[in-house]
């Protein structure tokens, strides 16, 4: 974590590289991470287990940020130093990144075997069907956020002081000597932990269920059996099919006695899939809609742990006359907002509105993003006002560090924390709410890659308009050493624009499917006794037709 917060310091000092290169490598470096995590959760389901990949994502992220820490140690492998004047600086050699390169690929690999492992592989160790197990698995969920909110904090104090005044060096050689320590506390219990095997991926289920659609969409559905083999020992109860995305239950449609064996399970699973697994895609898909809408919150979150760390690097961060503020502990600011919304909100705002009330005060799930798209757009006109004062005031002094003091910087921050509150956490809830049991990886699965596409979009945003901006010789908004020559507000007002879009996207189609949690296991029994258990007759009124044929959605009533 002390990498993540201060790895833009570390670029902009280290390597001489112009901001907007910075952000991109943050951004994509970032979104890569996010990526990995999905790759890593489908190998783990798939083929290697979560012991196997959760070892192999540690190694993999010890030789990253050994790689990290021989960069800041040996001195050949990075450029020399800018002179006094910023506008003349070294530029590093392409095998110089590519060494960094390196370290930061095999750090977002190691990030795709623990993120989604970790927490799963601890929940693995107890038996949930015992009051026993299902105490200590309580236990066990208090005293990894305990353990895990106390090295953060840790990393992003002391390390980053660390790293930012003290020594690079130093800062990177202790999360590397404690990653290995954990390491070889992690492999001391190899021989007792329970290590479940692979079961599979419901992703390769998802593949098989668009292959078969796709296969069969000539197909017509009119009178056909759907193939609903009873449950298995283990698995949620009998599926029921819903009235959404009927083009998928071609999927699951018997055209040939043939294609069910003498068990009467499908012969190829690519040519014929489960009603229960064509209601999941169907879940999946009935979440895009907001999960569109949390892409752009945060893209919001990101610019603070860029363009909001290269402002407090050009902010006068003094505290007194000896000590100086390291940009990276900005990002504590969002930490302490977001913490302190969630300790007000569940600690004295529900309580104290449950005594005042018989019913309990909670925010619906779309008044909470709604409230969280809003504060985002509010970040960046607040981080705009506060860019211009600071540049403003560089410029009249001439100077790189403008004398506004660090603290204007603070309520961008908070706000991007809070954003981060009522934004992001809702919609990690709404996933969670609405994904039937087997499909919790696919939640944490597609949140982390609104996450990476966040990143993704963010890196191409500064490039668009660096590119707008430059043209026909003009300064960019975006670029080179010095935010003073720049028009970083401009940007930051850009981005407050797409927020507002989204925010009218968000209220005019996407709400609508917040209220959708749960619906597609929901049937009425009128519809159950017209149910036939290997066969349900299909067939699409004219309106599911003509979704069937545009492939547009439409929310189930």
């Amino acid at each position: 974590m002390s990498l993540v917060a201060n790895l833009t310091v570390y670029l902009l000092s280290n390597y001489n590289l112009s901001g907007i290169y910075v952000v991109n490598v943050v951004q994509i470096w970032n979104g890569s991470s996010n990526i990995f995590s999905i790759i890593g959760a489908f190998i783990s389901d798939t083929y290697l287990g979560r012991f196997n990949t959760l070892f192999f994502g540690s190694i993999s992220s010890l030789l990253g940020i050994l790689t990290i820490t021989l960069t800041a140690g040996i001195h050949q492998l990075r450029p020399h130093p800018c002179d006094n004047n910023s506008d003349h600086c070294q530029s590093p050699q392409s095998w110089q990144l590519a060494v960094l390169f390196l370290g930061l690929g095999l750090l977002s690999i190691g990030a795709g075997g623990i993120r989604p492992c970790n927490i799963a592989f601890g929940a693995d160790q107890f038996d949930i069907k015992t009051e026993k197990g299902r105490a200590q698995l309580e236990s066990f969920f208090n005293l990894w956020y305990f353990s895990f909110t106390i090295a953060l904090v840790i990393a992003l104090t002391a390390v980053v002081y660390i790293q930012t005044s003290v020594s690079w060096t130093l800062g990177f050689a202790i999360p590397t000597c404690c990653l290995a320590l954990s390491i070889a506390i992690f492999l001391l219990g190899r021989h007792t932990y329970i290590c479940k095997k692979p079961q599979g991926s419901i992703f390769s289920d998802m593949a098989r269920v668009i292959a078969a659609a796709f296969r069969k969409r000539k197909v017509q559905a009119s009178g056909r059996t759907l193939y609903n083999p009873a449950p298995t020992s283990g698995e949620e109860a009998e599926t029921v099919q819903t009235e959404r995305f009927k083009f998928l239950d071609k999927a699951a449609i018997i055209v040939d006695p043939n294609e069910l064996n003498d068990q009467g399970m499908a012969r190829n699973s690519w040519r014929l899939c489960s009603l229960q697994q064509v209601e999941h895609l169907k879940c999946l898909f009935g979440v895009l809609p907001v999960w569109v809408a949390g892409i752009c919150c945060f893209i919001v979150m990101d610019q603070q742990n860029t363009f909001g760390v290269l402002q407090a690097v050009q902010c006068n961060r003094s505290i007194g006359p000896h000590f100086k503020v390291p940009p990276g502990w900005m990002n504590l600011t969002s930490m302490i907002a977001l913490s302190f919304w969630i300790f007000v909100y569940e600690c004295v705002y529900i309580p104290l509105g449950r005594k005042l009330g018989k019913k309990a005060p909670r925010l619906a799930m779309k008044q909470r993003i709604r409230i969280g798209i809003l504060l985002s757009i509010l970040c960046m006109l607040v981080a705009a006002i506060v860019e211009t004062k600071r540049r403003d005031l560089a410029l009249k002094h001439g100077l790189f560090v403008s004398p506004l003091s660090f603290a204007w910087l603070l309520p961008q921050f908070a706000l991007s924390g809070l954003n981060e509150a009522f934004a992001a956490v809702s919609i990690m809830e709404f996933f969670a709410l609405v994904m039937p049991e087997s499909m919790r990886t696919v939640a944490g699965a597609i949140f982390f890659l609104s996450l990476s596409i966040a990143n993704y979009m963010g890196s191409l945003i500064v490039n668009i308009l660096h590119k707008i901006t430059s043209s026909n010789g003009k300064t960019s908004w975006i670029g080179g050493h010095d935010l003073n020559h720049n028009r970083l507000d401009s940007y930051y007002y850009v981005i407050a624009a797409l927020g507002g879009l989204n925010f009218i996207y968000f209220n005019l189609y996407a709400c609508r499917y917040c209220d959708n949690k749960n619906k597609h296991n929901v049937k009425t029994e009128a519809q159950q006794e017209h149910s036939n258990v290997v066969g349900e007759s299909s067939e699409p009124n004219d309106e599911e037709k003509a979704l069937d044929t545009t492939g547009t959605t439409k929310r189930a009533t």
